[in-house]
Formats: C-alpha cells, structure tokens, sequence
C-alpha cells in the first residue's frame, strides 16, 4: 500500500505530462460523477493541463436517475477543477433510445433487478460516447476514472467507463480516498478542498438507479473489506478460506471484462 501519498501524486503528474508531451493531444476530457474518482482525476490532472495549456473539459452527465446531491457534488468538482464544465441532461435521449434498442422493453418489468443492470450499462455507454465525441472534436483523449478495486471486480460497463489513459487505474479504493484526503487538506483554493471532501464523505454510488451504494452491489460494508479480501486472493488465489467469498466469486465471474476482446491466438488457428 501507499505510504507517501505526496510523492505518489508527483509520480502521477509526471507520467501524465509526459504522456501529453509525447502524444501532443489539446484536451482531456472527464465525465464527473459527483463521485470520489472521478473528482480525484480531476484534482490530479488540472495542475498538468495548466503548466501544458492542454484544455481539461468536464461534464456531468445526467440520466433520470442521478440525485440531486450527486449532481451539487459534480458541479462543485467541475467549476473549482476544470477550464471548460458543462452540465448535461441525456435523459430524454435515453427515454427515446430504448424502446428502440431494447427487444424486451415493453414486456420485462422495469424493476428487475436485472434490466435495471442492463439499462445501467445503457446509460453508461451513452455517457461515454458524448465524451469521446469531445474528445474528437478538441483533439483530446477521455481520461478513465476506474480503480484497482473496481477493475479487479468487474464493476464497470465495457465501451462504457473505460476511457483512454487511467491515472488512478493502480490505486486500490481504500488509496484513493486516502489520496484524495492528502490533496483536499494541501490545497490552498478552499472551494477545490471543499469540492474533494464533499466526494471523500459522500455515499459511493454509480448514479445509475441500481442499488442506493456501490457497497450493497459487491456485498461488503467498506472498501476496505473488500481490498483485504482481493489482496489476500492475489497473495494466494487457492487459501481455501477465501474460495465462496461473494469478492472473489465476482473476480472470476467479471474474467471475461478484463481479457476483453478475448482473441483466439494465432498458434491455435495456424494448422
């Protein structure tokens, strides 16, 4: 685990400012959530932008379901963190959307467990392909706002959250609020401190109208219940102790997300 969390956020300013230099893109583009990563992006990377005059567009993407301090969160991160926020409501282009993509629509219950998964993964794609069309009109690239936590348990929709460089994709959850901490009590500016503890203190939840926490879709109380648990998995993934935790269940179960597109290799084709 991170035990320098100032020379942790240096390292990561410094491998995104020369992976700007090198690719010489304008802008970075981030959807805001309301939520701790992606607030944290956003405190990493503006410093960066600045010293680069790389333009760093925000937006907070709302459809139907977000509440309403999720959305005072996302405005806050956005107007004390990048040069260009806009708030942006997609929910009557998700209403005209779905009758029209989803077979089932007007026979599966919408509160079903299930279908409300399968519109979340809607919601999250159309999300990210407004940000990429930012990122193509301005020459950007969309920053990815995943944790380690997250990746390692597939809680996150393909072609939907993953975006193209992730400067927190290596931070266990329980880092990145403990980062996130280092920063809001460094800044000087108290409205960008303000705007990234409101996200350390708020309930962590997608905004996607599934559970009312992030913690009741993985089944544990904390964060730090479940990177114990997947950190005790990597050190030996056959401790028969481990083997029917819901944690490691849902590992295995999200492989396929993390091998994506799996690809047959060529020495199993070629006769």
């Amino acid at each position: 685990m991170i035990t320098d969390y100032k020379k942790a956020v240096e390292n990561i300013r410094h491998q995104l400012e020369n992976y700007l230099k090198t690719s010489g893109l304008k802008s970075l583009v981030l959807g805001v959530s309301g939520g701790i990563d992606s607030a944290l992006c956003a405190a990493l990377a503006r410093p960066v932008c600045d010293k680069l005059d790389v333009t760093l567009y925000g937006r907070s993407i709302t459809i139907e379901t977000n509440k309403a301090d999720e959305i005072a969160r996302a405005k806050a991160v956005g107007e004390a963190f990048f040069h260009d926020f806009r708030e942006v409501d997609l929910s009557e282009a998700y209403r005209q959307l779905t009758p029209q993509i989803i077979e089932d629509y007007h026979t599966t219950p919408h509160t079903e467990f299930q279908y409300k998964i399968r519109m979340g993964n809607v919601k999250a794609r159309m999300r990210m392909q407004y940000l990429y069309d930012i990122a193509s009109a301005k020459r950007g690239m969309v920053i990815s706002t995943d944790n380690y936590t997250e990746l390692l348990l597939g809680f996150w929709t393909l072609h939907g959250d993953v975006g193209d460089y992730g400067p927190i994709q290596s931070l266990w959850k329980t880092e990145v609020y403990e980062m996130s901490n280092y920063l809001a009590n460094s800044f000087s500016d108290k409205t960008q401190a303000d705007a990234l503890k409101a996200c350390v203190n708020a309930v962590p939840t997608d905004g996607l109208g599934i559970t009312n926490s992030d913690l009741d879709q993985l089944g544990v109380a904390t964060y730090a219940e479940a990177d114990t648990i997947l950190i005790r998995m990597l050190a030996n993934p056959n401790a028969p102790e481990i083997q029917d935790n819901p944690i490691v269940k849902r590992n295995r179960a999200s492989e396929f997300k993390r091998n994506n597109p799996y690809n047959i290799p060529r020495e199993l084709i070629q006769p």
